[in-house]
């Protein structure tokens, strides 16, 4: 598995991660003691950490095994972040990690150029993502189907909370309320907002990641807006009225 990684709350992607095999029974790059090639090591040398992504590709493409390794390094903090995003789970997330480049490796060479790398790896990240969140909400029906999906609906009125002090925005409180109105999102809205909003990805990159229409992602992203907004003016109105009660 991939030696290093990021830290989640105490915890990398190789904690509680199993042993990945890649096909034919050989490890993915990186994983445990053994690599996983696509023919034997070339002799040439090359400055892999200032190649970019598409040269790196295309090595990786040619066979040239420690290409695809720098891609790894280069991209396994950030698709581990994204993972635990989603699945609030250390070692969910670090399984969702290594099906990700393990499926990166297996489908490197039908990778097309089009798109760019990142793109095309965040997609396979969120689907194995999203696959083991599904497994672990059998039977949870979606929001998504019982609300207005009309991509040119009228925008909903959303209340305003701006007036507040920052550091009460800011707060310790008002994160965890915040972690836990996300959380509670229905997956579609969820997915499309911690990745236009958090990873700060583009409308176009999110609707290519999760083959949406930019419209789709727009109205998702409004709907998660205006959810996660009503969820902390409750809470900001709900503070300000203990406060009120403290005075008297």
């Amino acid at each position: 598995m991939w030696t290093s990684g990021p830290r989640a709350r105490g915890a990398g992607p190789e904690r509680g991660a199993r042993r990945v095999r890649g096909a034919e029974g050989r490890r993915a790059p990186g994983a445990g003691r053994g690599r996983v090639g696509f023919g034997a090591r070339l002799p040439v040398s090359v400055d892999y950490g200032v190649e970019n992504d598409e040269d790196l590709v295309r090595r990786a493409q040619g066979g040239d095994t420690r290409a695809f390794d720098e891609l790894v390094r280069r991209y396994r903090d950030k698709v581990y972040r994204l993972s635990f995003k989603i699945l609030r789970h250390e070692e969910d997330a670090a399984e969702a990690l290594q099906d990700a480049f393990l499926s990166a490796y297996r489908g490197i060479k039908s990778f097309k150029v089009e798109s760019t790398f990142s793109t095309w790896l965040y997609r396979i990240a969120t689907n194995a993502s999203l696959m083991k969140y599904r497994k672990r909400r059998e039977g949870h029906v979606s929001l998504e189907q019982s609300q207005n999906t009309d991509e040119n609906a009228e925008m909903l009125q959303i209340p305003d909370w701006s007036t507040q002090p920052l550091k009460e925005l800011l707060d310790s409180e008002t994160r965890e309320v915040m972690d836990e109105g996300i959380q509670r999102l229905p997956e579609e809205l969820r997915t499309v907002f911690i990745l236009r909003d958090i990873e700060d990805l583009s409308n176009a990159e999110v609707a290519q990641i999760l083959d949406l229409t930019v419209a789709a992602v727009k109205s998702r992203l409004h709907r998660a807006r205006i959810a996660l907004r009503d969820r902390l003016t409750r809470y900001f109105a709900d503070k300000m009225t203990r406060k009120d009660r403290g005075r008297v």
